[in-house]
């Protein structure tokens, strides 16, 4: 592929050196800077999926009441034991303690069962929304990817998710269990005492006043620090992943003087935010323990007085103590409900994103059997976000049933852009692509690419064994059909090398493989599909020239059976094509065999005399 027509994400998503670093600095600094959002409308984006399993969230709800309810039981419960336990000598207490014991162990049997069917319907949503979200991004175009960096989808996929994944199994359920049981204590403590529940309510806003000073403060500090620190192991990735450059250059004393830079500025800004966060919780545990012991004291004056029991006030200071705990947990709360909407807004952003390139209402139906026929008439194409440089300019080519025809031209003619047509990774402004006599844009995508077999000039991989990289190309393939596929294109013989032959896992991209059997299995891949359209676009250029050679027989034989578009750099690969298209700034400028195109002495004639005489 060409430098000029590369579009601005391929670098990624094809696997260049340091892409592996790039995605992860990427993925890091957005993770450290993922963001709260007052506004919490986008969670309602999960109510389908909450929909879709009501029954388990109808349990849920009903668990969720009743263990709230038989936590608020034990303070009435502990109520009872204190005031009636201990008359006539204590002959009511064991039946006190009973009941208190009962109580706690329904508590406990409706903690698990909310604990289950809460997290289970929560875990169910996210894997839904996983499920769906992948499935939008795999049917997302490069027009999409050119605007958005493939760090932050994988991001929004991870981290994100993750935020959502904590609302929903964890968060949510504390939340309203707090919230219910700051309702509940609230009402039970009017019951027990209205004058101390009075005091209660004065102490709260004392306490909500440094949370607002000094709250706003520490988050402030702690996206600093966090951006800080995600400064510093950027760079850091960058030091490893260049480590030969760094150690060749002898630069490891600047390297390192730079991230203990970074480091020290991050423990900085962290030092800021452990002092404000210190003095805030002094001011709180002061007032909060303060309170407590004013209204401690004068419970005790009325039971002295004899206008409450010492169970009502054991009661009291137990329902104080849940409410208290309950608003603490809600401020918490609602900080993971503010990250998870932040996430479901981002995420959102992607579940409705709509490809440019979609298979229409009605898509016409291409005709069957397939003929291999191709056709481009008077294309103009750019790429997205470079209007101004026109990649195809009025081409036009039409390749029939059975042909093998060949691009050539220099690097930025435009080669690799009609592929790209052809597969419908773009629409061209105007102009017309057709397969087998249809429009490409009145059909299916996918129909469309049923039609090729494609071996790209970087040959990616994935993780696996060969069997898995090679049946990528048709799932139902068989292993004997494989084989073939393998051996046709001088693959078999490594492959069977192996530890564990077609079995042995290659690792992240198959990096265990030289490029020369990366390129030959992706070749086997593309073999196997059987399509009746073959695109090769430098398929032999990471191969040897003894392997180029058995390989280029293989192709020659399987181009005999299949419509073939060739584009190679190497003319002697192209030597006998039908026809040779020379290309030169998006335009056709001479058509011909080989010998034709020497014999009119213009481009194909000069890049031919330039590669033959340094062969």
């Amino acid at each position: 592929m060409n430098q000029q027509n590369a579009t601005p994400t391929e670098s990624a998503v094809h696997g260049r050196p340091g892409a592996g670093a790039l995605l992860a600095e990427q993925i890091g600094e957005a993770a450290g800077k993922r963001g709260r959002s007052r506004n919490v409308k986008p969670l309602a984006r999960l109510l389908p999926y909450l929909a879709a399993h009501k029954g388990h969230a109808l349990l849920s709800a009903l668990f969720l009441v009743g263990s709230t309810v038989a936590s608020l039981a034990l303070t009435a419960t502990a109520r009872g034991a204190i005031d009636t336990g201990f008359e006539n000598g204590g002959a009511h207490l064991n039946f006190w303690f009973g009941i208190l014991g009962a109580n706690a162990l329904v508590l406990g049997l409706l903690t698990a069962l909310r604990y289950f069917y809460v997290t289970k319907t929560g875990e169910r949503m996210i894997a839904d929304l996983r499920q769906g979200l992948f499935a939008r991004i795999l049917s997302l175009d490069p027009v999409f990817f050119a605007h958005m960096r493939t760090g932050e989808v994988l991001s929004r996929m991870t981290t994100d998710i993750q935020l959502v994944d904590t609302l929903l199994t964890t968060s949510i359920s504390y939340a309203l269990r707090n919230f219910l049981t700051l309702i509940g204590a609230t009402i039970l403590l009017f019951f027990v005492s209205p004058k101390l529940t009075a005091f209660v309510l004065l102490i709260v806003p004392i306490l909500i006043v440094p949370l607002f000073l000094f709250g706003r403060q520490v988050r402030k500090l702690t996206v600093q620090s966090q951006d800080t620190f995600a400064g510093a192991v950027g760079f850091a990735g960058e030091s490893v992943d260049a480590l030969e450059t760094v150690q060749a250059f002898g630069r490891e004393n600047n390297a390192r003087g730079r991230f203990d830079a970074a480091v020290e500025m991050a423990f900085g800004a962290s030092l800021k935010r452990m002092r404000a966060r210190a003095v805030m919780t002094a001011m709180i545990i002061t007032v909060m323990f303060g309170g407590v012991s004013l209204v401690l004291w004068l419970g005790a004056q009325d039971v002295v007085a004899g206008n409450m029991t010492p169970g009502s006030l054991l009661q009291f200071v137990l329902l104080s103590v849940f409410a208290a705990g309950a608003v603490g947990a809600l401020g918490e709360s609602w900080g993971d409900v503010q990250k998870a909407a932040g996430a479901m807004e981002r995420i959102d952003e992607l579940m409705r994103a709509e490809p440019a390139i979609a298979a229409p209402a009605n898509p016409s139906v291409l005709p069957v059997p397939a003929r291999g026929e191709v056709s481009m008439s008077a294309v103009d194409f750019a790429y997205p976000g470079r209007p101004d440089l026109t990649a195809l300019k009025g081409f036009s080519l039409t390749v029939r049933p059975g042909e093998t025809v060949a691009l050539v031209g220099p690097s930025g003619a435009g080669k690799s852009t009609v592929f790209r047509l052809l597969l419908r990774f773009y629409d061209p402004q105007s102009g017309l692509v057709s397969v087998d006599g249809v429009d490409v844009r009145k059909a299916d995508p996918v129909e469309v690419r049923s039609r090729y077999a494609w071996v790209s000039q970087e040959a990616p991989l994935f993780s696996g064994s060969p069997l898995e990289n090679i049946r990528f190309g048709r799932e139902d393939a068989t292993l004997e059909q494989a084989r073939q596929a393998a051996s046709e294109a001088q693959a078999l013989g490594f492959i069977e090398a192996l530890p564990q032959g077609f079995d042995t896992p290659l690792g992240e991209r198959a990096k265990s493989l030289s490029g020369g059997q990366r390129q030959r299995l992706a070749i086997a891949r593309a073999l196997v599909r059987d399509a009746p359209i073959l695109l090769l676009d430098e398929a032999t250029s990471a191969l040897d020239a003894e392997n180029e050679r058995l390989v280029q027989a293989a192709l020659d034989q399987a181009m005999e059976a299949r419509t073939t578009l060739v584009i190679a750099h190497r003319l002697a690969t192209v030597l006998r094509a039908d026809r040779i298209i020379v290309m030169d700034a998006g335009q056709v400028v001479e058509e011909g065999t080989h010998a034709e195109l020497v014999a009119k002495g213009g481009l194909y004639s000069r890049l031919a005399k330039l590669q033959f005489q340094n062969d």
